[in-house]
């Protein structure tokens, strides 16, 4: 709690929408800092194949680690952000680390030499040196400003949902815009001017940045006046559970029983995360980044229902978030493919030519971030109109619908490009098409996510079943880079080995045999002399590739439509009996 008084030129000054003008500083903040993230995602992927000369495996690799470890660092930034900084500060160091990435991989594209064969150690270090940075710096920023929105106003102000919808649009204006700004920029055909899209970004985040830290005194306050975020007056006693605020009331059963000591556990705990980090790493090929995500899903849970406080009915209510955290996977590993297989397929086999233009593949990428600016309203009033007549779906039926949607948006780009050969462009339409029900999908998964977390938590241990909750988008945005590495080879595989006298389509289809010099040298290229397979099926085209997503959504999908009615009841407080 904040003791200081306030100066008197701190005293909250509304907008004419009646609006404390705060939310549009973190508004503006916040659009930059998208701007940022989703201008650089735009390019990522195309970088990494064009400019680092990696494969397609390596570069989703790299690009699911990155993603999944951008949802993991915000439970640090929160720590530190509650103990120590408090928001104001981690604002700052947060946006100023995401600039210093964003710049870092400026130079490293700048290093690039028009027809180089072979890459730069420096350049490779200056690309991971700026992922590095914008992973910690996005932990440290985004979870300090979203929670800063709904303390400009009073305790059950009428107002607080407007305002989370006004601070969401400038979320989604920065996607929107970022792509065709980076993408002009950056993404032109000639890969020596990748430099410009991460430059472009790296001045956006400095002006979100800069925005926040000239005018967070004067109008970042608390509807009393008081500066808002600022450093914690005291520590925290240590707490294994980081406290939280929240709008709705703590209830009773929540405080009933104090729960025991962590320090007891400890031990178990990490033997428990040792055994379990060890045989997903050997499972998953020596995939540190990636054992790390899927140990954490599995030993947070284990944490929290090991508790001996727990009543029958708080772990009824928990077991319902850690079943839907585990569809939330699915859901995030087939719809963050935007940045990875579904960008390849755009550079390579859509046709994007629009009259005497060609429409960069990055553009691609702002048609989710559009559909949401148009359809959210529409949305909202639906569910609006659904609630009031007794009819809107549950939590749980709505992320069933939202995994319908996946497989249905999958099945439509699937369609486009079956019997379609790898050197065939087909029509934008289909990818467009994917991506506005795809945009259903996530409008139907948006009401859940914290909400829900929040609504059925335990107030002891509402961050830790949140961290849970994230660290099941990690898992998701993890998935989506190891699903994304399983893309057919295409076009500029089939280039790149004619270039060195190989007939790759002849040796994959298996019509030629790869001799032991042509094995070393597809190797040396690191192009694939095998279809990539998964679980025993054989991928041989985008159709095929495509149809795993569809496979992967409408099985989970199935599921919780037959489970829904169950975790409704679960979810459900008992009616009281008069």
């Amino acid at each position: 709690m904040q003791t200081a008084t306030a100066p008197r030129e701190q005293v909250p000054q509304t907008t004419d929408t009646g609006h404390p003008k705060g939310l549009y500083v973190l508004f503006a903040t916040e659009m930059w800092e998208r701007f940022s993230y989703y201008g650089m995602r735009a390019l990522l992927s195309l970088y990494m194949v064009k400019a680092l000369l990696m494969n397609k495996e390596m570069s989703s690799l790299i690009y699911g680690n990155y993603t999944s470890l951008v949802y993991l660092t915000p439970l640090l930034g929160g720590y530190m952000a509650d103990r120590y900084w408090g928001n104001r500060r981690s604002i700052l160091v947060g946006g100023l680390l995401m600039a210093a990435g964003q710049f870092a991989l400026f130079f490293s594209a700048s290093m690039y030499v028009t027809g180089q064969t072979a890459v730069p150690e420096i350049q490779k270090w200056l690309f991971f040196l700026g992922l590095g940075c914008l992973i910690f710096g996005n932990g440290f920023f985004k979870p300090n400003i979203s929670s800063m929105v709904g303390s400009l106003y009073p305790k059950g102000d009428s107002r607080i949902d407007a305002a989370y919808t006004i601070f969401y649009m400038g979320i989604n204006l920065g996607a929107f815009f970022s792509p065709l700004v980076c993408g002009t920029l950056g993404d032109t055909g000639n890969p020596a001017d990748f430099k410009w899209g991460f430059l472009a970004a790296g001045i956006g985040m400095l002006i979100g940045s800069l925005t926040f830290e000239l005018l967070k005194n004067k109008y970042v306050v608390t509807a009393e006046g008081a500066p808002l975020g600022a450093r914690p007056e005291r520590k925290v006693e240590h707490s294994p559970v980081v406290p939280v605020q929240t709008d709705g009331p703590v209830r009773a059963e929540t405080i009933a029983q104090p729960a025991k000591s962590f320090a007891s556990k400890l031990p178990m705990l990490i033997g428990l995360f040792v055994v379990v980090y060890a045989a997903i790493a050997w499972l998953m090929n020596r995939d540190w980044i990636g054992a790390l995500v899927f140990s954490a899903m599995i030993v947070a849970p284990v944490t929290i229902l090991t508790d001996p406080s727990l009543t029958a009915r708080e772990k009824q209510k928990i077991y319902v978030i850690f079943i839907l955290s585990f569809f939330v996977i699915f859901f995030w590993g087939t719809f963050e493919q935007a940045g990875a297989s579904l960008t390849f397929f755009a550079d390579e086999q859509t046709d994007r030519t629009l009259g005497s233009t060609v429409v960069p593949a990055s553009y691609f990428q702002s048609a989710n971030a559009l559909f949401i600016i148009a359809f959210a309203p529409i949305f909202a009033v639906l569910w609006t109109w659904m609630g009031k007549k007794g009819t809107e779906p549950s939590s749980p039926l709505k992320m069933a619908i939202s995994l319908m949607l996946m497989a249905i948006g999958y099945l439509i780009i699937a369609f486009g490009v079956k019997g379609v050969d790898a050197n065939t462009k087909v029509s934008m339409f289909w990818l467009i098409t994917m991506y506005l029900v795809h945009t259903f999908a996530e409008l139907c998964l948006s009401p859940i996510g914290l909400a829900l977390v929040n609504k059925l938590s335990p107030a002891r241990f509402a961050s830790l079943l949140m961290a849970v909750w994230f660290l099941a988008t990690a898992a998701g945005n993890k998935l989506a880079g190891v699903l994304s590495g399983l893309y057919p080879p295409g076009p500029g595989e089939f280039a790149k080995a004619a270039k060195a006298g190989i007939d790759l389509p002849a040796i994959l289809n298996g019509t030629a045999q790869a001799t032991a010099d042509v094995a070393a040298k597809l190797g040396e290229l690191e192009l694939a002399s095998k279809w990539p397979a998964f679980l025993g099926f054989q991928i041989t085209s985008l159709y095929d590739f495509f149809m795993i997503f569809v496979g992967l959504s409408a099985v989970a999908s199935a599921i919780l439509f037959v489970i829904y009615k169950r975790l409704y009841t679960m979810m459900e407080e008992p009616v009281a009996q008069s």
